[in-house]
């Protein structure tokens, strides 16, 4: 008997939503092989169709099941929340999460917990927020948001948590924003669980991801899954609770395709597996804040764990800085160095953070002014001395460091700005008996590198670790009472309402590294604007005192948590084609918000900070409203109504963390 069948293609065509037949008994969430065009792609089962199907059509055949040992049947409807809030393809949303289907996979990899530390001694401050989360039933959904300040045990407080989970037989998803937090809490859970754990972010195998993928919808034995935003798709049966860490960061909020954040879809998928959820943060974004001490649903740990005291903030007006005479020390003052060498002579180890690569901004004919950009994109090219090479943070254009300038031969060229590799320099040339180390992407390309780099700076092979905001998150340094900030007013001054939360997390997550054992410790805050109100409020490490001020403004402005945003980018190769098209749809985009959703504002369209990018113009247009049914129902509406020339895409960004 032939069955109708309504699939999630792989293609944005009709939503991805197309009807097949096929004479074999098919269920929800099996992968199958259809037929699209003059081509064959892949499919996911959503529902049998009964008598609603149109006569007259000639339905094609299913092919047959892609693989039989992954379905998803227990997450088409977290997925459906997914596809519809973020309005994107179903079927392509599905197959962007897959794992690769392998034939032959290896045996899976994972850590296998040693308990060697089966009990840890809360405080009082911890204490208090555990005798919370202790009265949770594991089943039914609640949420609760952590506010630790750096150091205040929030670790101890997940693991009574997970292990409660882990002695009822379930399983737990822990979500960190990225690779580089994963070994830490590797080694913390293998020392105080004794259930096996597995990991899922970019650098594991095809074979793992699909095994692991294999094992969680099959055996039911409690685990615990440390993982990144991707992990968030994993179809786990008897998950018992979701922990995200670090919940503020932005890594959790993804760029290409589908534009998800983890956070906010793993607070939908407790609510769909009805179970609880916790996240945590020492700087919790300004949205999550907001919404949890409305809700009820907000604890805070306001004490260091142990011995250790907040450090004290320091700030070095760079209006009065001396760079010395013999040796120039720029970008780093005499006085701050002078500061380092204190700490390094009394044994300690000595943090640098700068948000810039390279070594070098750009660089910049002395005599004509000319300036290396790059071809494909509008941007400068960044200099990188070690490799002898300029190259661009947008594209993956380089060219060689050029010897003159091209356009009249002078060979006197000028650097302008600096990043890592630049104040690892002065570094090396000012302590020459240390060993300074670096911490960020350009050196750093594995989790096996990123291993040894840690690793050597714990135990003291590095006395001067180097690093951008990859440095800033979670980590414990335990010889680490000095830290150093520099490049920080460029944060500042960045075109987004978002600039100042920002601003104060990253200084305080980054201050946070510093003094977390019991010794008395300082950052020294580097800045051209002192008198600026975000470093009073960390220097008084009060979150409450800025998230007061910044509420109000995003309230005046119309801003999220108040009004929700939605960034609408059209991209493409010919600017005069792009703007016109750009207008036309903003144009539709008004007229439909004029006379049917009127509670909807539309901004732009305007381009892009960037507004080429691999030899691609994008200009944006924004959707503001605090009426969220609108705003669905009007990028629904448009959606269905658009026509784009080929060559030209668009992008929805429901939420942007970023508005570029």
């Amino acid at each position: 008997m032939v069955k109708h069948y309504l699939v999630a293609a792989n293609t944005p065509f009709n939503n991805s939503l197309l009807t097949y037949i096929s004479e074999s008994d098919l269920n929800r969430g099996d992968l199958v092989e259809i037929p699209l065009g003059k081509r064959m792609t892949s499919g996911c089962i959503i529902k049998e169709i009964d008598d609603t199907v149109e006569e007259g059509i000639d339905y094609k055949k299913i092919r047959g099941l892609v693989d039989d040992s992954i379905s998803i049947s227990d997450e088409i409807e977290f997925l459906t929340w997914i596809s519809k809030y973020y309005h994107y393809p179903l079927g392509q949303l599905i197959f962007d999460t897959l794992p690769k289907v392998l034939k032959r996979p290896r045996e899976l990899k994972f850590f296998q917990g040693k308990n060697n530390i089966p009990e840890i001694e809360l405080e009082k401050d911890q204490a208090e927020v555990w005798s919370v989360l202790d009265t949770l039933s594991l089943n039914t959904f609640s949420k609760k948001l952590i506010h630790g300040i750096t150091g205040s045990g929030k670790s101890y407080i997940y693991l009574n948590f997970i292990k409660k989970v882990i002695s009822d037989k379930k399983r737990v998803l822990f979500l960190v924003p990225e690779i580089n937090l994963t070994p830490q809490f590797i080694s913390f859970f293998v020392e105080h669980l004794d259930v096996p754990i597995y990991l899922y972010h970019s650098d594991i195998s095809n074979s793992d991801k699909y095994n692991l993928w294999k094992l969680m919808q099959a055996d039911t034995g409690p685990c615990l899954i440390i993982g990144v935003r991707s992990s968030i798709f994993i179809p786990i049966k008897n998950l018992g609770c979701i922990v995200v860490d670090e919940e503020h960061d932005n890594s959790f909020k993804q760029d290409d395709r589908c534009p998800y954040s983890a956070r906010d879809s793993a607070l939908k998928k407790a609510q769909l597996k009805n179970i609880p959820i916790i996240l945590g943060s020492a700087t919790p974004s300004m949205d999550s804040f907001h919404n949890f001490k409305k809700s009820n649903d907000y604890l805070s740990v306001t004490k260091r764990y142990s011995t250790g005291s907040l450090p004290e903030i320091d700030m070095v007006d760079l209006r009065e800085a001396d760079y010395g005479l013999d040796f120039e020390t720029w970008p780093i003052p005499v006085s701050t160095l002078e500061k380092v060498k204190t700490r390094l002579e009394a044994g300690e180890q000595v943090l640098f953070f700068i948000n810039k690569l390279g070594f070098a901004s750009y660089v910049q004919c002395r005599s004509c002014g000319h300036t290396f950009d790059c071809p494909n994109c509008s941007v400068s090219l960044t200099m990188f001395k070690g490799r002898r090479e300029l190259s661009c943070h947008s594209c993956t254009y380089k060219e060689e460091m050029p010897s003159m300038c091209p356009m009249c031969q002078n060979m006197n060229l000028l650097n302008k700005g600096f990043g890592t590799e630049k104040v690892s320099e002065v570094l090396d040339e000012y302590f020459t008996d240390k060993n300074i180390g670096r911490f960020d992407r350009d050196e750093i390309k594995t989790t096996k590198k990123l291993e040894e780099v840690l690793n050597n700076f714990h135990t003291k092979k590095i006395d001067i670790l180097v690093g951008t905001q990859m440095v800033s998150k979670g980590h414990n340094f335990k010889n680490v009472n000095l830290v150093v900030v520099l490049g920080i007013d460029s944060q500042m001054n960045y075109p987004d309402y978002r600039a100042n939360e920002r601003t104060y997390q990253l200084l305080t997550q980054i201050s946070g590294r510093s003094g977390r054992f019991g010794k008395s410790s300082s950052v020294m805050v580097h800045t051209h604007n002192p008198d600026n109100d975000i470093f009073g409020y960390v220097k008084s490490h009060s979150f409450d005192g800025f998230y007061k001020q910044e509420i109000d403004i995003r309230e005046v402005c119309s801003c999220p948590p108040f009004f929700k945003l939605v960034a609408i980018y059209i991209n493409g190769k010919d600017r005069d084609t792009l703007v016109s098209l750009a207008s036309k749809l903003t144009g539709e985009l008004t007229y439909l918000s004029e006379n049917h959703f009127n509670d909807v504002g539309v901004l732009g369209p305007r381009p892009t900070v960037i507004e080429k990018r691999a030899n691609k113009f994008t200009w944006v247009t924004l959707l503001k409203s605090s009426n969220i049914n609108q705003l669905h129902n009007l990028l629904s509406t448009w959606r269905e109504k658009i026509k784009l020339k080929s060559g030209y895409s668009i992008k929805i960004d429901v939420d942007p963390t970023f508005i570029t």
